[in-house]
């Protein structure tokens, strides 16, 4: 039995949850509104504040799809209520980021500044030159956005250079050394 797809999902107060004939789950909440669709296999049911996922047999793949639904579901639930966020940070000489109405710029040591546009559905935030805020609804958008500002300038192991998620810890390499 899937330890993570028997777990039953608390629905929070004013959350609303909808569920399809053809397995399509709709989560209404105070952030807004996720839509997506799942297999056909999973019996997704909502009685009262709870949302549960059933398999119809143990066979591998209905056993994968059990926990991946749960999880989904419960990810959208998370999301209308409270958001997700990912922090960035730029380190090094002259990386600096800022907000330009809904385009983020950022000088990341190329002879041109970097200008990406937010995505429907996503906010960033530059509290100050050095930190980029990603913030949404939508789990899997914010990390996804968040995965294509740090690829510009991934951290390397020399000097620890790039853009890099907080709390991040980079694998540091010793440099050359001179032959005496």
């Amino acid at each position: 039995m899937s330890r993570i797809g028997v777990k039953p999902i608390e629905i929070a107060q004013g959350v609303e949850v909808k569920v399809d004939s053809n397995n399509t789950v709709t989560v209404k909440g105070p952030k807004g509104e996720l839509t997506k669709q799942f297999s056909s296999d999973m019996k997704i049911s909502v009685e009262g504040n709870v949302v549960t996922v059933e398999r119809p047999t143990n066979n591998k793949k209905h056993k994968s799809l059990h926990g991946l639904t749960r999880t989904l579901i419960a990810n959208m639930v998370e999301g209308v209520t409270k958001g997700y966020e990912k922090k960035l940070e730029l380190v090094g000489v002259g990386y600096r980021a800022q907000k330009q109405g809904k385009k983020l710029v950022m000088s990341l040591g190329f002879s041109h500044p970097v200008e990406m546009e937010d995505p429907e559905g996503i906010t960033v935030e530059v509290p100050s030159q050095t930190e980029i805020i990603v913030k949404g609804i939508d789990k899997q958008l914010v990390g996804n956005y968040a995965a294509k500002i740090r690829a510009w300038r991934e951290p390397e192991p020399y000097k620890g250079k790039g853009i890099k998620y907080a709390g991040e810890v980079i694998r540091r390499k010793e440099g050359k050394t001179g032959k005496k």
